[in-house]
């Protein structure tokens, strides 16, 4: 563990340890792996063990880390985490990091803390920049469709940050195709294109190939999906059936026990048995299936140690899949496992 009193210093050869693409028809360009830090950076756990993880993903040539309004737990305290460590440690390489976050989920009490007003968004992205110490993220997001707000409302908003040059980017997470038309249609109206969409997608949540990724395409957005590891459900943790002490499913986050039927430990089984004959683990495997889209820019992950990033990461050592490989992992693959 580094000591907090040793300066950072980042690695002078980060830079020759990742691929980085073009996201969409934009000029900027992200990791094949971002880091998300939803679940495992809020206060409840130690932010000298959060600081090796961010350092460590940086030297290694990770420039994005993904945020939102309400990561925590508790709500707000990733982005007030982030910012310490960014402060501390990352101030003189922040032209060098891509600082993402979000609004459109519960944040506050009262009318104006959920949805996609842009009473909300603009109010939300203030306290979020001031969480995180600095004067504007890279990308901000619509973090869902509000049924209840016009389109163009929330795209307004996303305009509006990006003028104000409070976000230079701007993007939407969870829109399914008609909304992400929608959505692009709106910000063009505001001469603002939109940059990116943050779908889930993995082996057993495939409904981004059910149009989404086909429009992105055509519309020249790029991709960067989140949960690319079903949650856990797609790494070696649940292979017995059962939950590990401090797994999600023991704590009964997202999903249970009840997830383990026959049906997705045979799966699963199958799949870790691809994934070992080619030297890899499950979830490298299930990174590598996600990156082999071509709609898919970058994969999100989270951490809860180094050595679990480090595993990831490992994934693009990895071959691409052969055409055989993906005709065995395909019956496998199903859409609805684990639910």
């Amino acid at each position: 563990m580094r000591s907090p009193f040793t300066p950072y210093v980042a690695d002078d050869a980060r830079y020759s340890r990742l691929d980085y693409v073009r996201t969409g028809r934009s000029g900027l360009k992200l990791p094949r792996i971002s880091l998300g830090l939803w679940n495992n950076f809020g206060s409840d756990r130690g932010l000298e063990t959060q600081r090796d993880i961010v350092l460590r993903a940086f030297d290694r040539g990770v420039t994005h880390f993904d945020l939102a309004n309400n990561y925590g737990p508790p709500y707000g305290s990733a982005e007030e985490q982030f910012g310490r460590i960014a402060a501390a440690n990352l101030r003189p390489y922040r032209d060098e990091i891509v600082v993402s976050s979000k609004a459109g989920y519960d944040m506050t009490p009262g009318p104006y803390g959920d949805g996609g007003s842009r009473k909300y968004l603009l109010n939300s992205l203030e306290a979020s920049l001031g969480r995180l110490g600095m004067d504007h993220v890279d990308v901000f997001y619509s973090h869902r469709p509000d049924p209840e707000t016009p389109i163009d409302e929330t795209m307004g908003a996303l305009a509006t940050a990006v003028r104000q040059g409070k976000a230079l980017y701007a993007g939407i997470s969870n829109y399914d195709p008609a909304q992400t038309e929608a959505a692009i249609a709106a910000l063009a109206a505001e001469g603002v294109p939109l940059l990116i969409h943050q779908p889930r997608y993995n082996m057993f949540d495939r409904r981004p190939e059910r149009g989404l990724f086909d429009t992105l395409l055509a519309h020249g957005v790029g991709s960067i999906v989140f949960s690319p590891l079903a949650g856990g459900l797609l790494t070696n943790r649940y292979l017995s059936g059962k939950a590990p002490a401090g797994s999600r499913a023991a704590e009964g986050r997202w999903f249970s026990e009840d997830a383990f039927d026959e049906t997705y430990l045979s799966r699963v089984r199958g799949l870790d048995e691809i994934a070992r004959a080619r030297g890899q683990s499950l979830a490298q495997l299930s990174l590598t299936w996600v990156l082999r889209q071509p709609a898919v820019t970058s994969a999100l992950i989270g951490a809860s140690s180094v050595a679990q990033l480090d595993d990831s990461l490992d994934a693009l050592d990895g071959a691409e899949l052969t055409e055989d490989e993906l005709a065995a992992i395909e019956p496998l693959a199903v859409d609805g496992t684990g639910r």
